[in-house]
């Protein structure tokens, strides 16, 4: 395929960047779903199982910001629509080598939620990073990935 012929829907007929013109789109529920890994040393696993690191109960906290961050995803990336999400669900759990977080976002409207549950989950390990960065200075963030995402109509 030669890449004139693809139709970039963030780029206008002269290549600028643009946001997507959503006004003639149906109202349809937007569902996403997105996973991510931070991989940990053993002791900050302990720590974290134990809730002693320093800054607070990491799970919880990188819970909290991952659910920010999916609400403010707009503000972040440039070209995302303001959205009014009606369920953010981020979950993160501790696993034998790290930290898996998972989230869900759902809401009413006329263009999907992915980049707001990529972005949840990114927060939501980055938080992990920062608050265990004083313990463990080989941490890696991977694997960060869009699991699922649908529309249905409304009025089917």
């Amino acid at each position: 395929m030669n890449i004139k012929d693809n139709k970039l829907s963030h780029t206008d007929k002269n290549g600028n960047a643009r946001m997507v013109d959503v006004s003639c789109k149906s109202e349809q529920i937007r569902f996403a779903k997105a996973r991510g890994f931070i991989g940990l040393n053993n002791t900050v696993i302990e720590l974290i199982k134990d809730n002693l690191i320093k800054k607070g109960d990491v799970l919880t906290v990188a819970q909290i910001a991952g659910i920010q961050a999916a609400k403010r995803t707009f503000e972040m990336i440039p070209l995302c629509h303001p959205l009014c999400l009606s369920q953010v669900n981020v979950r993160c759990t501790l696993a034998d080598r790290g930290v898996i977080a998972e989230s869900e976002v759902k809401c009413s409207g006329q263009t999907g939620v992915e980049m707001e549950a990529l972005t949840a989950v990114s927060v939501a390990l980055l938080t992990v990073y920062d608050m265990c960065k004083a313990v463990d200075k080989e941490m890696k963030i991977g694997e960060i990935v869009l699991v699922e995402k649908t529309k249905t109509d409304i009025y089917p």
